[in-house]
């Protein structure tokens, strides 16, 4: 998706009638595209090597720093939601994301100032010895506070961004284009992020690098401010979260009265009726005689809920199954992250007498497949496909083959460790003990596999929720996804605090453990998850979906 942005290069910068006015239109999209560049270097030039940072500035050990890696990301990416529901409900878009950037650029300068102050981290470890000095609870204090700060500010601002962005336009393929630039733009500064700030950080110094992330955000904090008085300021229509609460204390309500059949007994301005799945739902809607007003309005809307408002709920129902399936689907690859970078500092990173890559810059691999794999899905591969059967590939369909290309990344990651491993058992090392006479090349190919899965799965996923979700939810929606990788990262970090409590395959040292079997238990969760997918994807009927085979759970409309 994101590399569609390519298609419509020009979409955004179209000025006609419609968008060339003083409020919104194309002048807002380069304070839009911009803030948005400089806010995602901010956070992700210290997210992408944290688990680096605690282990060389922190003194922890290394799966405890992976550990906390792994929950700061599932925060970064869980809190957008928040800024989604609090934009939508009670401030709007714009508001939302001036605060959250100013957050921001509070938790980077603190984090920034510890890396400038001594007294604010534990002194290093000595050379050639085992003992570390473990931080003191003023310091944890102060990381931990930085960090809440820096993940706070950056979910608040990520994906309502990309709604204040689509709210600018009003013609459907500007905002289409939009939301292209907005993953291309993500994806680029992401890649930035883990080649010239992380190298910045490991060879330069941390705080030249974390002082890189801190002037990105105060650009994009300051580009943001002074594109204000450009941008259409939209209006909060209240939660749409209280419609749907309203569906399931009105059905409650009704429990016992029997469902009609009768396109009258239903309150709907269409002279429908709801359609028969989850019927216990429809009660929502039946009305009776002192629930309507003379003038056709409802008397209490948690009593009585239109047919739309019960369906609308019965499409997020319908998602939840397919949500939990993403959720599954992202666990592995947060854990191949998280695991990547420790064997990267366990493996030979040279290219070259004076090259070394930075073991947080692995990640750019993944990143660079993306979205290589994007435009080669848009301008090849979809085109392809569709000029072969005559069909589009559905949402389902890009994301089933992510699935299966997930499978394939894990299990190739179990291979390379095993030969990893039987280098260190034969005692080939470099210089260093502890790392094996192996390049960290041989990491690249399940980088690259996992990078051309998430092209397929990420937009089909994005796709999916946009399109199925009800219209009072298109904002929320577009942060569904992003939730659901957030609590990947929380289940992630659960398994493999699971795994060292029950097997001694992940010990500080993973030259002494086995990884290998850690990646083919992924290898077989991620079989019985697809299992689980093609169920589900089976039984999933689409109702906004144009051009599928898939059977239409719509609304019956009665004459």
């Amino acid at each position: 998706m994101a590399a569609s942005a390519s298609n419509d290069v020009e979409a955004p910068m179209s000025a006609d009638s419609s968008t060339e006015r003083r409020n919104g239109g194309s002048v807002t999209f380069p304070f839009m595209i911009a803030t948005l560049l400089f806010l995602s270097l901010a956070v992700l030039g210290w997210l992408f090597n944290l688990i680096v940072f605690l282990i060389e500035e922190f003194n922890m050990k290394s799966i405890a720093a992976a550990q906390i890696t792994n929950i700061v990301s599932g925060c970064t990416f869980m809190f957008p939601v928040v800024g989604a529901i609090a934009a939508d409900s009670f401030f709007g878009t714009i508001p939302v994301i001036s605060v959250s950037a100013f957050i921001s650029l509070m938790g980077v300068c603190l984090l920034t100032l510890i890396v400038s102050v001594d007294s604010l981290r534990p002194k290093p470890c000595e050379t050639a010895s085992s003992l570390c000095e473990p931080p003191s609870k003023i310091q944890l204090g102060v990381l931990y506070s930085a960090i809440t700060l820096a993940c706070v500010g950056a979910g608040g601002s990520r994906f309502t961004l990309a709604t204040a962005g689509a709210n600018q336009f009003n013609k459907t393929k500007d905002q289409g284009s939009f939301f292209n630039w907005f993953f291309f733009t993500w994806y680029f500064a992401a890649a930035i992020s883990t080649t010239a700030i992380v190298y910045a950080e490991e060879n330069i110094s941390w705080t030249f690098g974390f002082g890189l992330c801190l002037a990105a955000n105060l650009f994009g904090f300051l580009v943001f401010l002074s594109g204000k008085r450009f941008f259409k300021h939209d209006k909060p229509l209240g939660s749409p979260f209280t419609s749907l609460l309203r569906v399931i204390f009105a059905a409650v309500h009704k429990r016992k009265a029997e469902i009609s059949i009768d396109n009258k007994d239903y309150h709907s301005e269409s002279k429908t009726i709801p359609t028969k799945s989850f019927r216990f739902l429809n009660r929502a809607a039946l009305k009776r005689e002192d629930e309507v007003k003379p003038d056709g309005t409802i008397s209490n809307p948690w009593r009585l809920c239109s047919v739309q408002q019960v369906e609308d709920f019965k499409a997020v129902i319908r998602i939840i199954p397919l949500a939990l399936a993403i959720l599954f689907l992202s666990t592995p690859i947060a854990i191949q992250l998280s695991l990547t970078v420790l064997q990267g500092l366990v493996m030979d990173r040279s290219l070259g007498p004076k090259f070394k890559i930075p073991a947080g810059s692995l990640q750019v691999v993944t990143l660079l497949s993306t979205c290589s794999f994007i435009i080669v899905n848009d301008r090849l591969l979809y085109p392809f496909y569709q000029k072969l059967t005559g069909k589009f590939l559905t949402p389902l369909q890009r994301v089933g083959i992510g699935h299966v290309l997930n499978i394939l990344s894990m299990a190739l990651s179990a291979i390379v460790e095993a030969k990893r491993l039987k280098k260190v058992e034969n005692g080939h090392f470099l210089e260093s003990s502890s790392v094996a006479d192996m390049s960290a090349l041989w990491l690249f190919p399940s980088l690259v596999i996992v990078g051309i899965g998430e092209a397929f799965h990420f937009p089909g996923n994005v796709a999916l929720c946009y399109q199925e979700f009800p219209e009072s939810m298109k904002n929320t929606a577009t942060s569904i996804t992003s939730v659901v990788i957030g609590i990947c990262f929380y289940t992630s970090t659960a398994l493999i605090d699971l795994i060292q409590r029950t097997t001694d395959w992940l010990p500080d040292d993973i030259n002494h453990g086995r990884v290998d079997n850690v990646y083919w238990v992924l290898v077989i969760g991620g079989v019985l998850n697809l299992g689980y997918f093609l169920v589900c994807s089976w039984i999933y009927k689409y109702r906004n979906l144009k051009d599928d085979d898939h059977e239409k759970d719509s609304v019956i409309s009665l004459p």
